[in-house]
């Protein structure tokens, strides 16, 4: 696939820019595409980042979001987070929270609490066939990331890692090369990655605009 230039995301005019607050990366020994279904799983974060300072398992119910199509990929659209994330307690207020994907396999959340914002970027990195890079960058403006910086890069770190561990599990079992099942909603982002992916080369094959196959719904699931 030839990948689309980045773009950049859409920011509220009171941002306020400036250096990334958090810098960091991991090499995952596996194909972008399973890496890219990773990044945008709903339903393993309280599974793969359990702990009692972001999520447990008997916290768990019935989530339901909207989504639409955006350039070359689909936002969740604007909302409140649910209320079994701790990590968004640090920040006060009433948070609310976008995340957009886009091909190649980047991955925004913009998240406002009132004029503080925070912006996180990962972004899936092929090396080569069997080996993705994750790149994952944050800014913000809100004062949590300076009172509490160990605090959060730590939290920051230890998500990765759990990811990559995951991840190292996960190509164990893509070894065999064995058929995916896809669970219902829950999997309905991967479905459209795919779709994505297909119509962008056809779009370049057939040197025509591309069409995005994403169409406006709801989507429910349980984490």
């Amino acid at each position: 696939m030839t990948a689309p230039r980045p773009s950049r995301p859409r920011r509220s005019p009171a941002w306020s820019g400036g250096k990334p607050k958090l810098v960091d990366h991991l090499d995952y020994d596996i194909h972008i595409d399973h890496a890219v279904l990773g990044l945008i799983d709903p339903a393993h974060g309280p599974f793969v980042h359990r702990q009692w300072w972001w999520r447990t398992g008997a916290s768990q119910h019935e989530k339901h979001k909207a989504f639409a199509p955006s350039e070359a990929g689909f936002t969740m659209t604007r909302h409140t987070p649910s209320r079994n994330s701790k990590a968004y307690a640090i920040l006060g207020g009433e948070p609310l929270t976008e995340i957009t994907f886009r091909l190649p396999g980047l991955r925004w959340e913009h998240v406002k609490v009132g004029e503080r914002q925070v912006l996180a970027l990962s972004a899936m990195t092929p090396i080569n066939a069997g080996k993705t890079r994750m790149n994952q960058i944050i800014w913000s403006d809100h004062p949590a990331f300076t009172a509490l910086y160990p605090v959060i890069r730590l939290a920051a770190r230890a998500f990765l890692r759990q990811d990559g561990r995951i991840v190292a599990a996960q190509a164990r079992g893509l070894r065999d090369n064995p058929a995916l099942m896809w669970m219902g909603d829950a999997d309905q982002q991967g479905l459209w990655y795919h779709q994505l992916k297909r119509e962008w080369n056809a779009s370049r094959r057939e040197a025509r605009a591309f069409r995005n196959p994403v169409e406006e719904t709801t989507l429910r699931w349980r984490t």
